[in-house]
């Protein structure tokens, strides 16, 4: 593999060592740290573990932290040639769990992370000790004009014009989700948006609307997953997934546990970190 340039990683940010899971289409870059009980932590759109930085370095200290890059962002490969489709990537993080033979580990999704990781979850609940849901979706948005328009949008010709040639989702879309637009500095907006291929980035809006009969099929077996413990830490200042969003997992799951934070936004684990940790430790003892 042709190695890259870190120059830009702040390693006191994410003091992790690189591992690398051989996949047909190139590496997946990922973090495996501590030791103890699973947590594996599954990134969206434009996302990559760096996002996870802050509970990893508190969690691994009781838990194994376990977080891997899809291919084309943060530090695994990026092949141009590659069709990016969140039902391949799903394919790409079942291979990436079965090397590593976890068995009862707590999961953590966010935004795209939902369908990718749940996906896993739904096919084999029985590996699953616990679901922690954030800011995401499982089921059919045919039937959303909000979500069709972002999808025609941010993955049409505009879109895709945009994050090509300016980065628009990194640069502008990421701030967007934040409850305070001013909580982060530069240089975590640089880290969160530097590393990632940008046909990643233009192909996951668009799959909002052409990917929606394989999200819905995901929706069809959430039988599989109705008996395992869940938690719901929402940022309720999210303008992509909304409090009506919250509602459907709520109303369909009966969760016992559903944390709403009324000053965030799209990344709970961002902005109320020790919220969020805390709760995590609660689920991974």
């Amino acid at each position: 593999m042709k190695s890259q340039n870190k120059s830009w990683l702040d390693k006191n940010e994410y003091p992790f060592k690189s591992n690398y899971f051989d996949l047909p289409i190139g590496k997946m870059h990922y973090v495996d740290e501590g030791t103890g009980a699973p947590i594996v932590f599954v990134h969206g759109n434009p996302g990559w573990s760096y996002e996870f930085r802050k509970s990893i370095k508190e969690l691994s200290k009781t838990n194994r932290c376990i977080a891997a890059d899809h291919i084309g962002f943060g530090l695994s490969d990026k092949p141009f040639d590659w069709n990016y489709l969140p039902k391949n990537h799903a394919d790409n993080f079942e291979r990436f769990i079965n090397h590593l033979k976890l068995d009862k580990f707590v999961l953590v999704v966010n935004d795209w992370g939902g369908p990718i990781g749940l996906s896993y979850a739904v096919n084999n609940p029985e590996r699953i000790k616990h679901l922690m849901i954030t800011n995401t979706w499982m089921w059919s948005v045919k039937n959303n004009p909000s979500s069709k328009r972002f999808s025609n949008f941010a993955g049409g010709m505009i879109g895709r014009f945009l994050i090509k040639n300016f980065n628009f989702f990194g640069k502008v879309i990421i701030k967007n989700c934040l409850g305070n637009k001013k909580y982060f500095d530069p240089a975590i907006y640089k880290h969160l948006e530097k590393p990632n291929d940008r046909k990643g980035c233009w192909t996951f809006p668009k799959q909002i609307v052409e990917s929606d009969d394989w999200v819905h099929s995901l929706w069809q077996k959430r039988n599989n997953i109705r008996d395992l413990p869940k938690s719901f830490i929402w940022g309720m200042k999210d303008f992509a997934f909304s409090e009506k969003d919250l509602k459907t997992w709520i109303e369909e799951f009966k969760p016992e546990t559903v944390i709403k934070l009324d000053d965030v936004g799209h990344y709970p684990y961002e902005e109320a970190t020790s919220i969020f940790n805390e709760q995590l430790k609660n689920t991974s003892t």
